[in-house]
């Protein structure tokens, strides 16, 4: 066989004896689900804004960064309701660079899963604890979700990942609200396929067990731009791709909770992360314009850190991305009340 073996990992049930979640802050994530929630279900009109760094490699940064974010939530509470990106894992095109807080806990060395697991438990709760905001995380690796699914009131499923049967098994199984993003061919259909898939019960092999599960009503959609064959991006946040998007919806009926995210980066800024501001005021535009798509589009996804743009991991400067490039804390804090001022 091609595998080595190299070390038998922490057990979810292991783990989570060594970094429980306490009562108090289960009792918060309780009421930031149930909020969460009735967005999607059409009970709550508040506006998501799911934002923060392309990818969380640094616990201080990162946790500094939410806490900023908590002190504007205070603020736009009552029209906006944030959450934080910590997105521990990172799906790279080609396989190679940096792959997420999981797999390398110090970017700087070489892959260790077993202090990865710790490091995103870790980060994921101390944000918690420090803020009372629970977060998003990309669902990269489906076996990986029981070791932080008690502190997730997000789950994303990325564009390469939307096809995938075990993803969307997963999410079957999910009680969070779960986006599924259009590929990167930009097929609607297989994204609302995928919505289908995980929306209704299902029974499959998982983490060595036959497991049942429900289906997941909350899970939806996330339009993030495409590309085609020539390698150009095309976006797909303007007022006819979400029209279109819609009315494929309402060819659906099966379908719960018709919803939709708009990712205001990738191919949809054609990774000019300052365009994301100028994306964000089209779709309000767009929701203040239509009853209709008012009632689909519950929010919005940025990449978001302490200082704008990109480094490549030699440079080190502190609350800056080193994989895809961000907006900077000012531009961020202005949009965020930019969106609560227009929603």
């Amino acid at each position: 066989m091609g595998f080595n073996y190299v070390k038998e990992l922490i057990s979810p049930e292991e783990i989570k004896k060594l970094y429980p979640l306490t009562e108090e802050l289960k009792q918060k994530k309780a009421q930031r689900d149930k909020e969460i929630k009735a967005v999607f279900e059409g009970k709550d009109n508040r506006f998501l804004a799911i934002i923060g760094p392309c990818s969380a490699d640094n616990e201080d940064a990162v946790c500094e960064y939410i806490n900023r974010l908590a002190v504007v939530q205070d603020k736009i509470k009552d029209k906006v309701l944030i959450i934080p990106r910590i997105y521990t894992n990172k799906p790279r095109t080609t396989g190679e660079g940096y792959m997420g807080l999981v797999h390398q806990p110090d970017p700087h060395k070489k892959a260790d899963f077993q202090e990865g697991l710790h490091a995103v438990r870790k980060m994921h709760l101390r944000a918690i604890a420090e803020t009372g905001l629970s977060a998003a995380d990309e669902m990269l690796y489906p076996e990986n979700f029981p070791y932080i699914d008690d502190l997730l009131s997000y789950v994303a499923v990325g564009a390469r990942s939307v096809e995938d049967q075990q993803h969307r098994l997963t999410v079957s199984g999910m009680d969070v609200p779960v986006g599924m993003k259009n590929p990167t061919s930009g097929d609607f259909s297989v994204m609302l396929n995928s919505c289908i898939a995980a929306q209704i019960p299902h029974t499959f092999l998982y983490r060595q067990w036959e497991v049942d599960t429900p289906g997941n009503p909350l899970t939806h959609t996330i339009l993030r731009g495409a590309v085609n064959k020539h390698g150009q991006c095309i976006s797909n946040y303007h007022y006819e791709d979400l029209m279109r998007l819609l009315a494929m919806y309402q060819e659906r009926p099966m379908l719960k909770n018709p919803a939709a995210i708009i990712d205001a980066n990738h191919s949809n800024s054609n990774k000019k992360f300052d365009e994301q501001p100028r994306i964000v005021s089209e779709v309000l535009h767009h929701r203040r314009t239509n009853a209709e798509l008012e009632n689909l589009i519950k929010g919005v996804m940025v990449e978001s850190y302490l200082v704008e743009g990109t480094q490549k991991l030699s440079e080190g400067t502190y609350g800056k991305s080193i994989t895809d490039p961000c907006l900077g804390w000012e531009a961020t804090e202005k949009l965020l009340y930019t969106i609560a001022e227009r929603v």
